[in-house]
Order: C-alpha cells, then structure tokens, then sequence
C-alpha cells in the first residue's frame, strides 16, 4: 500500500488521525468547556491558531476532541454494516431457495429507506446520540454492501471449491465465512471504506439536522453546525472543520481502493507471482535414480 500514491496519503492522514485522536484524551489547547464572549469569531492567532466560534470557544480544541468522536461513528458503523451486510450476503446465496428469495425481496425493499429518515425514526423514543447515527448508518449500508456483495459471492458460491467443500460436509457458515468470504474480500474493502467515510459526511448532516450528535458532545459536525450561520461573515471557522472532512473522507475511499488493489490477483502481480525451486543436473540426476 505504501508503493501507491493513494495508499501512502490514506496511510498519512490515518495515522494523523489515530494520533490526534489518543492525544485529544489527555490534552487539548484550551478546555472544551472554556469560553471567551469578548474573543468570538477571533481569527486565527498565536493563542488560538484556528480561531474561535461564537461564543469564543477555541476551535482546535474541539476539532481535536470530535476526531475521536467520528472515529468511534466510523469505527462502528464499519462493524455494524459488515455485520449486518455479511448475514444478508450469507442469506441470499444459500442453497434454501425460499430463504435466498425473501431475502433479496427483503433487501431490495429495505434498501430505499435513507439514512435520515432511520435517524429521525431512532431519535423519537431514544433521543439524539451517538447510537442513533451508528444505527442508521449500519442499517443503511449493510443493505447497500449486501446487495453490492451478491453477485460476487453467488459467482463464488457456484464454484467448484465450494462444492467441493459441502461435499466433504463442510457446513453452510463454514463454507460461507472460509470461501465465499475471501473471495469477495477485494469488493467488501470498498465498501467498508467507503461506508466508514459516509458515516462522517452523516454524522455531520444529521447532526446539521438536530438528529445526530448532541451538542455537549464534540464531533466534526458540531463544529460545522455552530459555524455555518454565520459563514458569509466568518468563512474560516467553516474552513477548518470542512477541510478536515473532507481529507479524512478522502483517505478512507483511497484507503479502500489501496486495500482492494493489494488483495486483488488481478490488480497486484505480487500476488500471482509464484516461486519454484530450481533444482541443478546432479538433483535431477538423482531424482532419475531414485
């Protein structure tokens, strides 16, 4: 991965961001809780380098607290989506037709509800928090990877490996988790990445929207919710936490692709490269006798 432009940027900026985020646990430029009404909208400064919001809260302080916030979002939505995208992967190539057909008529139905509307359904009996953005998210593109999945893993599971191996009474998630699973690996890369970036970009809208994150809590999306009334008059608040979205977004898409790139033969010749020994005339001379 390091060999590819995109790769060694998303290695980069991911490292950034996991060293940012341990250091925001134990330190951060000013409390999160500190305020200055007479230093509001303050332009970037030795004191604060970038900036103030409204109500003179150092900008900084909170962008380096919410990038811990958005990586537990990205973190579980990842987990949540591949858990739930993987079981209804698993469903809808199984040998039991009635169970494949519903499946696919259950995704197929599911799978046009938007995220917002599964945060605004969540947020009614349990409030805005983390869970309900994680939630939403999951569901939303674990729907999205099965589908994306199934014709990768209905081509794999007609294969004759995996007949091979329900023929030697390998049973059905045995089969699914050893040799379907790998062999969609280089498309779930993807889709894992890219649904750990979309799960910022919602966290961000559906915290915009009041159904995210709440507001005591730093995330990336609180920093854009406080800034953007007045953007036209103090455009560098808005800068900072947008810029800082959109090069993690980036990272992780390009990350997915660097991952899909290093695990597929297709792509990666190292991986089709095959070393055979080489043995002198005396060995084969040998082996003839023998």
């Amino acid at each position: 991965m390091w060999g590819r432009t995109g790769g060694r940027f998303a290695l980069i900026v991911m490292a950034l961001w996991l060293v940012v985020s341990a250091v925001s646990l134990v330190w951060t430029p000013y409390p999160l809780l500190h305020t200055d009404g007479d230093d509001a909208w303050a332009s970037p400064s030795a004191a604060h380098p970038l900036g103030t919001d409204g109500v003179g809260a150092d900008v900084l302080s909170w962008l380096m607290a919410g990038s811990l916030t958005d990586l537990a979002v990205a973190v579980l939505t990842v987990l949540v989506s591949a858990a739930i995208g993987l079981a209804l992967t698993a469903a809808m190539v199984s040998t039991r037709r009635m169970l494949a057909s519903a499946s696919v008529v259950v995704v197929d139905a599911l799978i046009a509800i938007p995220t917002v509307l599964l945060a605004l359904l969540f947020a009614v009996p349990f409030g805005t928090s983390i869970a309900v953005v994680v939630a939403a998210c999951g569901i939303t593109y674990g729907l999205n990877m099965a589908r994306i999945l199934r014709p990768t893993a209905a081509l794999a599971a007609r294969s004759a490996y995996v007949e091979a191996a329900r023929a030697s009474g390998a049973g059905s998630w045995r089969v699914f988790v050893r040799h379907i699973v790998p062999s969609t690996f280089p498309v779930l890369a993807v889709q894992l990445s890219m649904s750990a970036g979309t799960s910022i970009l919602a966290e961000a809208g559906l915290t915009y929207l009041g159904v995210g994150v709440p507001s005591g809590v730093p995330s990336w999306g609180h920093s854009l919710t406080t800034s953007v009334r007045l953007i036209s008059v103090y455009p560098l608040t808005v800068l900072w936490p947008g810029l800082v979205v959109t090069l993690v977004v980036t990272a992780l898409y390009l990350l997915g692709d660097a991952i899909r790139d290093c695990a597929d033969p297709l792509a990666n010749p190292e991986l089709r490269r095959v070393e055979v020994g080489c043995s002198g005339p005396a060995d084969r001379g040998e082996e003839a006798e023998s």
